[in-house]
């Protein structure tokens, strides 16, 4: 069923609207992340610490919304996605979906659309704890894309660089991320 969509209905999804901020593909998303989060609150188990954790477009995700919604306590972000989309515009290699290498892409509309989904101006509004790891052999989400976001956080930040991973995860960087949530969450609940 995914192949098909991602070969059909889907193909090419992050493209979706992108000569338009307001109906670009991931505002959707990032607003529906929210609406996670509203439906989280209404749990009544749910005891009120909430950090974010993904990879790759989960790891966008991750520092996008602790960026955007307050109720979020912390972050784990490994290897995301949606940083430095412009790069290639600037003469050095830019985030996935790499949309933008394609200079035909690069219309003034859709520049400035992409302006608005971009990471590193979540990065910029952090205001919690967060863990980051990637590796420097990543062609999907380049490092340097990941740093352009990593340096602008101003927020309480640890970074576990695994300098030979691509675009993947070390069993010991899974290890120290969950080790790093869990302890956070444990010292929040305090």
């Amino acid at each position: 069923v995914y192949h098909r969509l991602y070969n059909g209905a889907l193909k090419n999804y992050h493209s979706f609207n992108m000569d338009n901020r307001d109906k670009y593909y991931y505002k959707r998303v990032y607003t529906g992340c929210v609406r996670a989060i509203d439906f989280i609150y209404t749990l009544p188990e749910f005891n009120g610490n909430l950090a974010t954790f993904g990879g790759s477009q989960g790891g966008a995700l991750s520092i996008v919304i602790a960026g955007l919604d307050a109720r979020v306590k912390g972050l784990v972000a490994f290897y995301p996605a949606l940083c430095d989309m412009a790069g290639y515009a600037h003469g050095r290699a830019g985030g996935w979906p790499h949309m933008l290498k394609d200079e035909k892409n690069r219309t003034p509309e859709k520049m400035k659309t992409i302006q608005y989904f971009d990471v590193v101006n979540f990065a910029r509004q952090l205001k919690v704890p967060g863990f980051y790891t990637f590796g420097y052999n990543d062609m999907v989400c380049p490092p340097t894309t990941t740093y352009s976001a990593y340096n602008v956080i101003n927020a309480p930040k640890e970074l576990f660089v695994a300098e030979t991973t691509a675009h993947y995860a070390y069993a010991e960087q899974w290890s120290a991320a969950w080790n790093w949530v869990m302890n956070f969450l444990k010292n929040k609940s305090k």
